[in-house]
């Protein structure tokens, strides 16, 4: 009884970009702008496939989508909105990341981790946010670019 859709022509998206698409086009209109999707198993195994599904968030960058593994957790902090993160000390932290993947970042100011950002320019080649620590349970972080934001996930 179960419903199978073939979309293995289309070879210019990868699996993922397949099925957020799907969720998308099924969700009530009601629900679409709370929606937030997780994806297990997403980091980790061949690279090239981390890449695509970064990608993903790129491209799908109005919703809210985690990436998620068994030791880290990946969202796009997009350069429209001031964030707010809420960290849930008991299962995540302390080791963070503020990657500028999509573009440079000329402008980035966090709050609540060990080395803040003020007005600070982010890029590859350059200096990027790897290897902070959250200090607290909130970090806020402004940007005129997107910026993935990465946390460590505790063994519990």
């Amino acid at each position: 009884g179960t419903k199978i859709i073939d979309k293995s022509h289309d070879q210019d998206t990868t699996d993922l970009h397949k099925c957020i698409t799907y969720i998308w086009d099924f969700a009530p209109d009601a629900n679409k702008s709370t929606l937030c999707i997780l994806v297990a198993g997403a980091l980790g195994g061949r690279y090239d496939h981390e890449m695509g599904n970064l990608n993903v968030l790129y491209c799908f960058s109005s919703l809210r989508i985690v990436l998620l593994s068994d030791d880290s957790l990946i969202y796009l902090l997009p350069r429209t909105h001031h964030h707010e993160i809420h960290i849930q000390t008991c299962v995540e932290g302390p080791h963070c990341g503020l990657i500028p993947i999509g573009a440079p970042s000329g402008s980035s100011t966090t709050t609540g981790l060990r080395w803040n950002l003020n007005n600070t320019e982010m890029r590859f080649g350059g200096l990027i946010s790897s290897s902070n620590i959250v200090v607290g349970e909130k970090v806020t972080v402004q940007s005129d670019t997107d910026l993935l934001w990465t946390i460590s996930i505790k063994k519990l």
